[in-house]
């Protein structure tokens, strides 16, 4: 028998019915404690272990019928064992269960049960005796297993040895050799060329790595003149942000300054002569102070924007919970001139960013709340905040006129509005800004469909390293 079969023969035939059979002799010995338990005492409780005892052994009884059918060397006695349990329980312990007064007694009983247990017992033998036969054929196919794999051993390592010496001379020297050009190619000397004897595949080989060589000067000599362009675009692009930025900072100073003289002189015609000229004169010099106002604010909105993203010098850890506190006291006036209400709902979380960017953008967004409430209708601004994997999502919702999913592009869009300066003042920057500050701080910024009034503007900002946080508090 091979060793696969008597592997077989050991693990999956023979074991598991020996198996069997010592749980059907256990099972055996329940039934009999319980039987003579009860005999002798009368007490139900001692039924117990009988019971259990049936069922088990009627199942090793199918374990061993099973097995039977593929070792047909113990069915006859896989039979008579069972067949001896069968007339112990049937001729006595059914007998003494059923509290029959001619049931027999213990020396009856104990005649069964010596004949059950000797026939589990030649079972038992019979069953060992041929788990220790395939052991054997086991053990025998295993040693020549073993003394041919020793034989094969041998042969494998004269080839090996043949084959390594036609190895080394025909193929590891000329290969050898190719690395040695290549270390030299790599270390710096581009100009080498690689040439190599040998084989036809290693001399092609060799022609290959030559051409590739080539191949990379080329791309190399490419790149580096891409890089020179690139260098020279960075610095120019460089002097312009620079050039850009003097102008920003010159322009606003220089708007500013006569602007303000506008301003400043029209506010005392309005409050030298209101009421001294006729009402067009009025209303002409109102038109003048609001438009010099406007630019102003304009200006300034401008300014901001421009700054977002080259003001601040690194980001720290930045509690939202004081940046909203900080935005909601900027708009106290305004909030108590509405009698609106601003409820933060819940703790904010700390975030890697500019704290004066983050307050302007909360000032814009709790600011819009306010602003753009229905009439008859005290605005009220919900702020709140969760997690999501890596970002904090924060959601700015209020109870105002609301925005429709058409526009929800064009008013992240600076100087995009969708009510006239009649209806509800201001630049057409404020969400613009917002936007600008949200993707500097690598987020998101975006509005919220939804069904009834209001509206919902929802930021995405990443949550920083966790030693940030600790640092930071």
């Amino acid at each position: 028998m091979a060793a696969g079969g008597a592997r077989a023969a050991l693990l999956d035939e023979a074991g598991p019915a020996l198996l069997a059979v010592k749980d059907l002799s256990n099972a055996q010995i329940d039934q009999e404690t319980g039987v003579r338990g009860f005999l002798l005492t009368g007490q139900p409780q001692f039924l117990e272990p009988y019971r259990a005892g049936v069922e088990r052994s009627a199942d090793a009884a199918n374990r061993l019928r099973a097995s039977a059918e593929v070792l047909p060397e113990i069915g006859p006695a896989v039979d008579a064992a069972l067949l001896a349990e069968q007339d112990w329980r049937t001729a006595y312990a059914d007998l003494v269960v059923a509290a029959d007064p001619t049931a027999p007694g213990l020396d009856a009983g104990r005649a069964f049960s010596d004949r059950m247990r000797s026939a589990t017992g030649e079972l038992e033998v019979r069953l060992e005796a041929l788990r220790q036969g395939a052991r054997a054929e086991m053990a025998s196919a295993l040693s020549f297993i073993a003394a041919a794999g020793v034989a094969i051993g041998v042969t494998l390592l004269v080839l090996l040895a043949l084959v390594g010496f036609g190895l080394r001379r025909m193929v590891l020297r000329p290969v050898s050799d190719l690395a040695a050009q290549v270390r030299e190619v790599v270390a710096g000397d581009t100009d080498r060329r690689v040439d190599v004897d040998g084989p036809g595949e290693i001399r092609e080989l060799g022609a290959d790595v030559d051409a590739m060589r080539r191949h990379i000067l080329r791309e190399l000599d490419e790149a580096q003149a891409v890089n020179r362009r690139l260098d020279d675009q960075a610095r120019e692009l460089e002097r312009s942000n620079r050039d850009l930025e003097q102008f920003a900072y010159v322009a606003s100073h220089d708007l500013q300054e006569p602007l303000r003289k506008v301003a400043s002189f029209c506010q005392l015609l309005q409050r030298r002569y209101a009421g001294r000229l006729d009402q067009r004169a009025d209303h002409y010099i109102a038109v003048a102070v609001d438009g010099a106002q406007r630019m102003q604010r304009l200006i300034d909105g401008l300014l901001a924007f421009s700054r977002v993203g080259r003001t601040t010098e690194g980001f720290v850890t930045v509690d939202l919970g004081a940046v909203v506190a900080a935005a909601a006291a900027q708009l106290e006036q305004a909030r108590k001139a509405t009698r609106g209400e601003i409820v933060v709902l819940g703790a904010l979380p700390a975030v890697a960013g500019d704290a004066g960017l983050l307050q302007s953008l909360f000032v814009n967004l709790v600011g819009n709340g306010l602003k753009f409430h229905r009439k008859g209708v005290a605005p009220v601004v919900r702020v709140e905040a969760r997690r999501d994997g890596a970002s904090w999502v924060i959601t700015v919702t209020d109870n105002g006129i609301g925005i429709g999913p058409e526009d929800a592009e064009k008013i992240f869009v600076i100087f995009q509005r969708l009510h006239g300066r009649d209806e509800y003042p201001g630049t057409g920057i404020g969400l613009a800004l917002a936007k600008k500050i949200v993707e500097f701080h690598r987020g998101d910024i975006g509005l919220v469909p939804g069904d009834g009034p209001g509206t919902t503007i929802r930021i995405t900002l990443p949550v920083p390293a966790e030693e940030d946080v600790q640092r930071a508090t």
